[in-house]
């Protein structure tokens, strides 16, 4: 809108004002509540001291450097990409190729059309999918990488900047948080036993919790079903809803430190 325009003229999805203060970037965020409001909240996610302060910067730098951009693509992805997707032909020489990705966009070809028309629109689909399944695979291997780096890490200390809970580990939830709730992405946390107890450590938080309750559809959303029928979006129009809200998820909760 105009009034937000004035304040961000790129647009971002994100802004932040603190009396004379304007921020729009999420981790710059992140330490400017941490630290301002540290005696009102959680004094540890931003440090105590100089090496605590160093070592959180450090970590959470490697989120936004390493972590940040692979998770990321690897949430869009999934969006574009079938429920099943890992099985492969029958031929077993492990080239990648996907069955369920064929026939779910074999299904998905538009009844009634001419025969010309459907293998054209089956084709870009099983096409964007195919795309959208090298990104994952890409995105997966940087990911897991940097999970192994993550594992050893967390062999020396409870959390990734030491044994406290800080906005290092903070600013890692919202996108771990969709990976390692879906089942075609679950196994690179739970693969590794110390990433699988950090997570389980830090999304178990009473303050996380609160703010994924905060993503449930309003109540009033379940009597709007006939209106919602009237316009049913496309599919490719839903999962570019689902990607816009998983990003306002994401950067709605890197605000939230009201840590215990």
């Amino acid at each position: 809108m105009p009034q937000y325009l004035k304040l961000q003229p790129r647009g971002e999805a994100l802004m932040f004002e603190d009396d004379n203060l304007t921020l729009s970037e999420s981790r710059g965020i992140l330490r400017h509540i941490a630290h301002k409001y540290a005696r009102q909240g959680n004094p540890d996610l931003i440090g105590t001291g100089a090496l605590e302060r160093a070592s959180i910067e450090q970590w959470l730098q490697t989120e936004a450097q390493s972590f940040d951009v692979p998770s990321a693509e690897m949430v869009y992805s999934l969006d574009f990409l079938p429920p099943s997707m890992r099985q492969q032909d029958g031929n077993g020489d492990g080239d990648g190729r996907d069955v369920a990705v064929v026939n779910a966009s074999s299904k998905r070809v538009t009844a009634g059309a001419p025969a010309e028309g459907n293998m054209a629109a089956g084709g870009n689909r099983l096409q964007k999918e195919e795309e959208m399944r090298k990104l994952f695979e890409k995105s997966k291997r940087e990911l897991e990488k940097l999970l192994d780096i993550y594992e050893q890490r967390l062999e020396e200390a409870a959390y990734l900047a030491g044994d406290k809970f800080t906005i290092a580990n903070l600013s890692h939830l919202p996108n771990a948080d969709r990976l390692a709730s879906d089942p075609r992405s679950r196994r690179m946390f739970e693969a590794r036993k110390n990433v699988s107890r950090w997570w389980n450590d830090i999304s178990k938080r009473e303050s996380w919790e609160y703010v994924r309750s905060l993503q449930r559809p309003p109540p009033a959303a379940a009597n709007n079903n006939q209106k919602q029928q009237q316009h049913a979006p496309s599919a490719d129009e839903q999962r570019g809803n689902n990607y816009q809200h998983q990003q306002g998820q994401q950067y709605g909760a890197k605000v939230d430190v009201k840590s215990n």
